[in-house]
């Protein structure tokens, strides 16, 4: 299959793709940018709508990228071939795998969350770091969490740094961005518990039932979390610190209350759970 060949840095298209590295340009547009065969495959598979396709076979890291760019040309979408200089202009990537995607952002709302019966969902107050949400994204699709919700934002979930850090999971765990109170409002309505992950308590994480309907609420690492969560949580528990640091990282410490979660659910996957 033939496909447009782009070897100008003036084209048009090179220049769009280098203008949604900022986050003002994504959000304006709704558009954000895709790299790699990981991502894209897992885009597509999770109903992403893929505006247009850059590749650069001499950065392939395989052989199954050009199946993926007929599926792509076959589907409807702008598929070009461009110089190897131009991927590595383009890509945010020091090293580019020789994929590069422009895809349609979706819109995360509570009312599309999924309520499961004895459902594990994840809440972040104001993650700050788009490599700490990416791996987040990681650990709660690892989990088989039902959902995932963001309250204050901080960091553009589109950024391509939390895209990466989540290899792909961001298209792959249910989402939803609110407000505390929003948040706090539609838990209760669904009768889910929250576990608040705080040093000021002395009950271990071990030590509670998480089999039932649990959100595990995170914060920041400097502030943790807010009054509301704090004042009104379920289930305030902390993990143990035995030597002289006194927090963990926020995606580790998550990760760890998610996989307590899970082990306590026999490791089973959030359809066999439910």
């Amino acid at each position: 299959m033939e496909f447009v060949k782009i070897t100008s840095t003036q084209n048009d298209s090179v220049k769009h793709v280098i203008k949604l590295r900022d986050r003002r340009p994504r959000e304006k547009e709704q558009l954000t940018v895709l790299e790699g065969y990981r991502e894209l495959t897992r885009a597509r598979e999770y109903g992403m709508e893929i505006v247009e396709v850059f590749f650069a076979p001499e950065h392939f890291l395989g052989q199954n990228e050009f199946p993926l760019l007929e599926t792509f040309a076959s589907e409807g979408v702008k598929v070009c071939q461009v110089a190897p200089f131009l991927l590595e202009k383009m890509a945010y990537r020091e090293r580019p795998e020789g994929l590069i995607a422009i895809a349609k952002m979706k819109r995360h709302t509570l009312a599309e969350m999924p309520v499961r019966p004895n459902g594990l969902y994840l809440v972040a107050e104001a993650v700050e770091k788009p490599g700490n949400l990416g791996s987040m994204l990681r650990s709660a699709d690892a989990a088989g969490v039902d959902g995932f919700i963001i309250c204050n934002k901080c960091t553009d979930i589109y950024n391509p740094n939390v895209i990466r850090a989540s290899t792909g999971a961001l298209f792959s765990v249910p989402l939803a961005e609110a407000e505390n109170q929003e948040a706090y409002d539609w838990l209760k309505k669904n009768n889910i518990r929250t576990l608040a992950a705080t040093p000021h308590t002395d009950q271990i994480y071990t030590d509670v039932d998480m089999t039932q309907a649990v959100a595990i609420v995170v914060g920041t690492e400097q502030t943790g979390l807010t009054e509301l969560w704090m004042e009104h949580s379920d289930l305030p528990v902390r993990i143990p610190m035995l030597g002289k640091i006194d927090s963990l990282n926020v995606a580790t410490a998550t990760t760890i209350l998610l996989y307590e979660a899970a082990r306590q659910r026999n490791w089973k996957t959030s359809a066999e759970f439910h």
